[in-house]
């Protein structure tokens, strides 16, 4: 599969094997099996990382579109004019094109419920097809098929997205200087004065051993690509080739070297300043080194900034005065700090603030977990009540079943009490009521006439 390079201006990230120096010396087997192991976690980085990789992976399938691109250039690509190609491609493209699109707008809605269901906004108000605008990749208007405007958009978003990358990179990284520095203040203000200084001395101590590393040659100089040449592919340091060397090191062999095939270039440099083992090397800070090298040699040797180094590029490089006599290369810790005083200050008033924040939802859920522990204890209790309750009445009725007594009621009455009483009631009613009858039956039918008056 060999793309052309304009395509891989958006997508060499996404596409490209890791690239891993060449050890002449390990066996065939053992060569190509990190770079299996690393292609299936090669990632942008990019939320929408699968969505991109599927897209790409079915528009490859067509031959049309896959003539189309290897002849496009770079503007075409960025201008839109490749995503109208899309009309042309077959039916059973699209179909999947659909699918996918599909896949990912449900896959945004959820990421929206979830995101709606942790503010606790109710969501079933919300205009889904307005919430899906604040994402750029996919046309939120359309959300059933798949495109030209989709492959626009997915390209423009793609491509500008890649481009922050590296700025956010380093200011991540510079997050983490200011939190390291933050910690190590308030470690020693824990401590007295006499521990403080001791501390003061050994962190001071680490800084200086760091320090006292093997130079380190500047990244795509003629010193540093001839000591890979000699070290990692085991060829004679005389016998140096830049194009055998671009070659060998363009390790998918699609004609360019991307950003991973370049950073894999660094490695024996890095190598002289950090290693894992010691206390006083900072991981965290060769990756930073790492980027730093490979943003020099962008900007050194990629003419038409497509974020990818042709053969044609790299020749001319080495015809450079930098290339044969380069600038000393400064690591991290030749540089000015990352950050200043002030730019601290402010990141540790961010962090007073969580904390805050932080202390304040903490006592809320204790205050929750107190009242929760309360009623737990309520109901414990109640059940044993009730547990209590429902033995009494048991052992009352085995007891009352042994005597040859009646049962009785929960408050100790016999069951049939009432019952009895009532049909006594009854009993004793019934002749007085018969008398009533018989004398209203013996009254005469009318009344009599001209009764004398007794004054």
């Amino acid at each position: 599969m060999n793309l052309g390079p304009c395509w891989l201006v958006l997508l060499s990230i996404c596409l490209e094997v890791w690239a891993v120096p060449i050890d002449r010396n390990a066996a065939p087997q053992e060569t190509h099996a990190p770079q299996e192991d690393k292609q299936e976690d090669n990632d942008t980085g990019l939320y929408y990382d699968r969505y991109l990789r599927e897209v790409i992976e079915v528009l490859e399938t067509d031959p049309h579109f896959r003539e189309k691109l290897q002849t496009a250039n770079t503007e075409d690509i960025k201008n839109g004019r490749l995503s109208k190609e899309l009309d042309l491609v077959g039916h059973h493209v699209r179909t999947r094109l659909d699918e996918l699109k599909r896949q990912e707008v449900s896959r945004l809605r959820m990421l929206l419920k979830a995101k709606l269901d942790s503010t606790n906004t109710q969501s079933l108000q919300m205009d889904h097809a307005s919430l899906l605008k604040q994402f750029e990749h996919l046309d939120p208007h359309n959300q059933n098929t798949f495109e030209a405007k989709d492959l626009e958009l997915l390209i423009s978003t793609a491509t500008k997205d890649l481009e922050n990358y590296d700025a956010e990179r380093h200011e991540e990284f510079k997050r983490y200087e200011m939190l390291k520095e933050h910690e190590r203040r308030e470690y020693l203000k824990g401590l007295d004065q006499e521990k403080r200084e001791k501390e003061e001395r050994r962190m001071e101590e680490l800084k200086e051993k760091h320090r006292k590393h093997p130079k380190v040659n500047a990244p795509g100089s003629v010193a540093q690509l001839r000591e890979v040449w000699e070290e990692t592919d085991g060829l004679d340091p005389t016998e140096f080739n830049p194009k055998t060397f671009f070659k060998l090191h363009d390790t998918n062999g699609d004609g360019v070297l991307d950003e991973q095939e370049l950073e894999a270039l660094f490695a024996k440099e890095l190598e002289k300043v950090y290693d894992p083992k010691n206390e006083e090397d900072d991981m965290m800070e060769m990756e930073e080194e790492r980027l730093r090298m490979r943003e020099h040699v962008m900007k050194n040797v990629d003419v038409n900034q497509d974020r990818l180094v042709s053969l044609e590029e790299f020749l001319k490089s080495t015809d450079k005065k930098e290339f044969i006599n380069p600038k000393e290369w400064d690591t991290l810790d030749d540089t000015k700090p990352v950050f200043t005083e002030a730019e601290l200050q402010r990141f540790e008033a961010e962090l007073r603030t969580k904390e805050e924040e932080l202390g304040r939802r903490a006592e809320s859920l204790r205050q929750e977990q107190d009242l929760l522990k309360e009623r737990g204890k309520a109901l414990e209790a109640q059940r044993k009540e009730y547990q209590q309750a429902v033995l009494e009445m048991s052992q009352r009725k085995e007891k009352q079943a042994v005597q040859g007594q009646p049962p009785t009621g929960p408050n100790g009455e016999l069951q049939f009490h009432q019952e009895i009483q009532k049909l006594e009631d009854q009993g004793a009613k019934a002749p007085v009521e018969q008398e009533v009858q018989e004398a209203h039956n013996n009254l005469p039918a009318e009344p009599p006439q001209n009764l004398p008056i007794h004054n």
